[in-house]
Protein backbone atom coordinates (compact mmCIF):
# COMPACT_ATOMS: atom_id res chain seq x y z
CA UNK A 1 0.00 0.00 0.00
CA UNK A 2 1.36 3.28 -0.94
CA UNK A 3 2.43 6.09 1.46
CA UNK A 4 -0.34 8.95 2.16
CA UNK A 5 0.94 11.97 0.44
CA UNK A 6 2.10 14.52 3.39
CA UNK A 7 1.80 18.20 1.26
CA UNK A 8 -0.61 19.28 -1.66
CA UNK A 9 1.36 21.11 -4.57
CA UNK A 10 0.19 24.46 -5.35
CA UNK A 11 -1.99 23.79 -7.99
CA UNK A 12 -3.74 20.69 -5.21
CA UNK A 13 -3.86 23.47 -2.49
CA UNK A 14 -6.07 25.40 -4.71
CA UNK A 15 -8.52 22.70 -5.74
CA UNK A 16 -8.91 21.56 -2.04
CA UNK A 17 -10.13 25.48 -1.36
CA UNK A 18 -12.49 25.04 -4.00
CA UNK A 19 -13.87 21.68 -2.50
CA UNK A 20 -15.05 23.41 0.50
CA UNK A 21 -16.18 26.46 -1.22
CA UNK A 22 -18.97 23.97 -2.39
CA UNK A 23 -19.49 22.83 1.00
CA UNK A 24 -21.94 25.10 2.90
CA UNK A 25 -21.16 25.52 6.90
CA UNK A 26 -22.89 26.90 9.76
CA UNK A 27 -21.45 30.38 10.92
CA UNK A 28 -20.20 30.80 14.89
CA UNK A 29 -18.69 33.74 16.79
CA UNK A 30 -16.10 32.66 19.40
CA UNK A 31 -15.15 34.48 21.89
CA UNK A 32 -12.89 34.55 25.02
CA UNK A 33 -10.87 36.66 27.68
CA UNK A 34 -8.16 37.87 26.50
CA UNK A 35 -4.76 39.54 28.39
CA UNK A 36 -5.59 42.65 26.92
CA UNK A 37 -9.38 42.29 27.68
CA UNK A 38 -11.70 40.29 25.51
CA UNK A 39 -11.05 38.88 22.11
CA UNK A 40 -12.98 37.13 19.35
CA UNK A 41 -13.62 35.83 15.41
CA UNK A 42 -16.21 34.47 12.97
CA UNK A 43 -15.47 30.52 12.72
CA UNK A 44 -17.25 28.18 9.86
CA UNK A 45 -15.65 25.38 11.06
CA UNK A 46 -17.68 24.61 14.48
CA UNK A 47 -18.37 20.66 14.44
CA UNK A 48 -20.70 18.93 17.24
CA UNK A 49 -18.02 16.15 18.68
CA UNK A 50 -20.11 14.25 21.38
CA UNK A 51 -23.15 14.82 23.27
CA UNK A 52 -22.26 12.93 26.31
CA UNK A 53 -20.56 14.61 27.67
CA UNK A 54 -21.59 18.14 24.94
CA UNK A 55 -18.58 19.00 23.04
CA UNK A 56 -17.63 20.28 19.93
CA UNK A 57 -14.62 21.24 17.93
CA UNK A 58 -13.46 24.29 15.74
CA UNK A 59 -10.61 25.34 14.30
CA UNK A 60 -8.26 28.30 14.55
CA UNK A 61 -5.92 30.34 12.19
CA UNK A 62 -3.31 33.43 11.96
CA UNK A 63 -4.35 36.58 13.83
CA UNK A 64 -4.19 37.63 17.49
CA UNK A 65 -7.63 37.10 18.05
CA UNK A 66 -6.95 33.34 17.09
CA UNK A 67 -3.82 33.24 19.00
CA UNK A 68 -5.53 34.51 22.31
CA UNK A 69 -8.26 32.20 21.57
CA UNK A 70 -6.18 29.16 21.46
CA UNK A 71 -4.17 30.11 24.38
CA UNK A 72 -7.59 30.50 26.71
CA UNK A 73 -8.88 28.08 28.89
CA UNK A 74 -12.76 28.87 28.30
CA UNK A 75 -14.75 30.45 25.40
CA UNK A 76 -18.22 31.14 24.18
CA UNK A 77 -18.96 29.68 21.16
CA UNK A 78 -22.14 31.69 19.65
CA UNK A 79 -24.09 29.99 16.89
CA UNK A 80 -25.46 32.47 15.03
CA UNK A 81 -27.81 33.63 12.94
CA UNK A 82 -28.92 35.78 9.67
CA UNK A 83 -30.59 38.58 11.63
CA UNK A 84 -27.25 38.68 13.14
CA UNK A 85 -25.35 39.40 10.30
CA UNK A 86 -23.67 42.11 10.64
CA UNK A 87 -22.44 40.67 14.17
CA UNK A 88 -21.08 37.85 12.25
CA UNK A 89 -19.12 40.67 9.24
CA UNK A 90 -17.76 42.50 12.27
CA UNK A 91 -16.04 39.87 13.84
CA UNK A 92 -14.72 38.20 10.63
CA UNK A 93 -13.57 41.41 9.23
CA UNK A 94 -9.82 42.59 10.83
CA UNK A 95 -9.25 45.28 12.37
CA UNK A 96 -13.32 46.50 12.96
CA UNK A 97 -13.98 47.56 16.56
CA UNK A 98 -15.33 44.86 18.83
CA UNK A 99 -17.04 44.94 22.11
CA UNK A 100 -18.27 48.35 21.44
CA UNK A 101 -20.33 49.86 24.18
CA UNK A 102 -23.69 49.82 21.37
CA UNK A 103 -22.66 46.20 20.44
CA UNK A 104 -24.91 44.69 23.74
CA UNK A 105 -22.65 42.02 24.94
CA UNK A 106 -21.18 41.52 28.90
CA UNK A 107 -18.60 39.72 30.84
CA UNK A 108 -19.75 36.89 32.39
CA UNK A 109 -19.34 36.12 36.33
CA UNK A 110 -16.84 33.28 34.45
CA UNK A 111 -14.90 36.19 32.54
CA UNK A 112 -15.98 35.23 29.09
CA UNK A 113 -17.43 37.89 26.21
CA UNK A 114 -20.99 36.82 26.13
CA UNK A 115 -22.76 38.14 23.03
CA UNK A 116 -26.62 38.89 24.19
CA UNK A 117 -28.33 38.97 20.90
CA UNK A 118 -27.07 35.40 19.69
CA UNK A 119 -29.38 32.85 19.23
CA UNK A 120 -27.16 30.35 21.39
CA UNK A 121 -24.16 30.96 23.21
CA UNK A 122 -21.89 27.70 24.63
CA UNK A 123 -19.70 28.32 27.41
CA UNK A 124 -16.83 25.69 26.96
CA UNK A 125 -13.71 24.58 28.54
CA UNK A 126 -11.35 23.67 25.94
CA UNK A 127 -10.05 19.92 25.97
CA UNK A 128 -7.17 19.65 23.29
CA UNK A 129 -5.36 21.75 21.22
CA UNK A 130 -3.94 20.10 18.27
CA UNK A 131 -1.91 22.04 15.85
CA UNK A 132 -2.86 21.00 12.08
CA UNK A 133 -0.83 22.78 9.38
CA UNK A 134 -0.88 26.14 9.65
CA UNK A 135 -4.45 25.85 12.38
CA UNK A 136 -4.82 24.59 15.60
CA UNK A 137 -7.97 22.39 16.44
CA UNK A 138 -9.54 23.32 19.28
CA UNK A 139 -11.81 20.69 21.10
CA UNK A 140 -14.09 21.59 24.21
CA UNK A 141 -16.67 20.58 26.59
CA UNK A 142 -19.73 22.47 26.71
CA UNK A 143 -20.47 24.01 30.24
CA UNK A 144 -23.32 26.30 30.08
CA UNK A 145 -25.38 26.88 27.09
CA UNK A 146 -27.76 29.83 26.80
CA UNK A 147 -30.69 30.53 24.48
CA UNK A 148 -32.32 34.15 23.42
CA UNK A 149 -35.93 34.11 22.74
CA UNK A 150 -35.52 34.91 18.89
CA UNK A 151 -34.06 33.04 16.95
CA UNK A 152 -33.66 33.36 13.43
CA UNK A 153 -33.29 31.98 10.04
CA UNK A 154 -30.02 29.73 9.98
CA UNK A 155 -26.71 31.43 8.87
CA UNK A 156 -24.34 29.42 6.55
CA UNK A 157 -21.07 30.54 4.95
CA UNK A 158 -20.68 28.96 1.31
CA UNK A 159 -18.96 30.29 -1.14
CA UNK A 160 -17.14 33.24 0.44
CA UNK A 161 -20.57 34.54 1.13
CA UNK A 162 -23.22 34.62 4.17
CA UNK A 163 -26.35 32.86 3.08
CA UNK A 164 -29.66 32.28 5.01
CA UNK A 165 -31.90 29.15 5.04
CA UNK A 166 -35.55 29.06 5.37
CA UNK A 167 -38.37 27.19 4.37
CA UNK A 168 -38.01 28.13 0.95
CA UNK A 169 -34.69 25.94 1.07
CA UNK A 170 -36.24 23.00 2.25
CA UNK A 171 -36.01 19.86 0.05
CA UNK A 172 -39.19 17.40 -0.73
Amino acid sequence: MASPKLSLTPSESAVFREAFRSHPAGVAVVTAAGPEGPVGLTASSVASVSVDPPALAFSVSGGRSAAQLVEAETVVVHLMDADRLDLVRTFATPGTPRFTADMDWETLPTGEPWLRQAPWALRCRIEHRVPVGSSVLLTAIVLDIRMHDDVGEPLVYHDRAFHSLGGHSLLP
